[in-house]
């Protein structure tokens, strides 16, 4: 697999390093998580729990190992110190300074293992006058301008669904440490890589972010209408919604002829896209009225035919029986031993010669301890000490 051979010591919890780990984990690498003796991640307790199983968590901690070290003992810092000596990746994502103030700060990570690539997630970044300010996915989506350029036009904004601050954070650091990985194999030294939410959903801001530096105006939320092109959106039929997306001139004039209206090349409101844009409200209500005499399948089946990109509104249900989807295997199922069968989502990045594969569920708190501290020269009855102080 790509990452084979590559250790990665984890020391986040919640969603965005858990993420970065497990897609690390999920291409080969094996993740040693390191959690707090009799607690754990916090995620163990949240989401819809099954069997004393939190889903959730499954999901995100799959392919990991757990390894339980009291961080505030002597006993427990040593430990980590050994295992960073003998990993390649450090991923955290406490606040920054905390690492530090652990005993862990850049000069002592680099004299413990001079190639270690170590990744750190925060909510602003390891600078600035917010480093040191707690955040979540909701914070960043406010103060990124996600949320600002969210929601209906006329109403007020509004998060996304999924707690995407987080996801994209993870995304980022994970690719950051493969990066770092590659520029290990070139120069045998390693690199301290930062991440954060904030960061992370600012980068997102695309053509919104374009238009502002240009013109220096506040972009309005639009909605389910794209701010820059039209007709584009949600679009009601005889019996439900499609969605349509004829991004580019092209994809209009095919959308017309998929239609049958050649009235609307004729029309000289619209003979541009500046122009639809302008006059969004009228060509959108010329296509509904058009729609309007057939169902959603049809008018899929024929802007399909034709090239126009559209596609249902689905609900997870229908998401996850879709032909597409399952053939794409974005839905696995992972036996976890006492818990069943847990579904969870798939590997969105394929690969032709070493798949993406399930090796291992997530594990119970702890469970691999004593085979990790093992494995770094410990003995059965120094292992035995170290539990009986509570270190692990």
């Amino acid at each position: 697999m790509p990452l084979s051979g590559i250790r990665v010591v984890d020391l986040t919890r919640i969603l965005a390093g858990p993420f970065c780990t497990m897609l690390l984990a999920d291409m080969g690498a094996e993740v040693v998580k390191i959690e707090t003796p009799g607690q754990g991640d916090p995620l163990r307790g949240q989401g819809a729990i099954r069997d004393g199983l939190s889903w959730y968590f499954a999901a995100f901690n799959r392919n990991k190992k757990s390894v339980t070290l009291n961080l505030r003992s002597d006993a427990g810092r040593a430990a980590l110190a050994r295992l960073i000596a003998e990993s390649d990746v450090l991923v955290e994502n406490y606040r920054p300074g905390v690492l530090a103030a652990m005993g862990f700060d850049p000069a002592r990570l680099d004299a413990l293992n001079p190639g270690l690539v170590t990744c750190s997630l925060s909510g602003f970044g390891d600078s600035g006058p917010y480093r040191d300010r707690p955040s979540f996915d909701f914070i960043a989506q406010a103060m990124s301008g996600f949320m600002s350029v969210t929601g209906e036009a006329g109403g007020g904004p509004l998060r996304a669904g999924p707690p995407i601050a987080d996801l994209v954070c993870g995304l980022y650091g994970a690719l950051g440490v493969c990066a770092g990985l590659v520029r290990k194999g070139r120069t045998g030294r390693g690199d301290r890589i930062g991440a954060s939410l904030n960061n992370g959903l600012i980068s997102l801001l695309a053509f919104l972010a374009a238009n502002h530096f240009a013109t220096g105006e506040e972009p309005g939320r639009t909605g389910n209408d794209h701010a820059i092109v039209a007709p584009y959106g949600m679009f009601r039929t005889a019996d439900g919604e499609v969605a349509l997306a004829p991004s580019q001139e092209q994809s209009y004039q095919r959308l017309v002829d998929a239609l049958a209206m050649p009235g609307l090349r004729a029309d000289p409101r619209f003979a541009s896209n500046d122009l639809r844009v302008r006059n969004r409200a009228a060509i959108n209500a010329a296509i509904e009225t058009r729609l309007a005499t057939a169902g959603t399948n049809h008018w899929i089946a024929v802007l399909n035919e034709a090239g126009v990109p559209c596609g249902r509104i689905m609900g997870l249900a229908e998401v996850f029986a879709d032909p597409q989807v399952l053939d794409q295997q974005m839905v696995l199922t992972q036996h976890h031993p006492g818990h069943g069968d847990i579904r969870m989502l798939g590997f969105p990045v394929k690969f032709a010669e070493a798949a993406c594969e399930l090796r291992r569920p997530a594990p119970e708190l702890g469970a691999d301890t004593d085979a990790v501290l093992a494995a770094l020269g410990y003995a059965a009855d120094e292992i035995a000490r170290l539990r009986a102080a509570g270190a692990v």
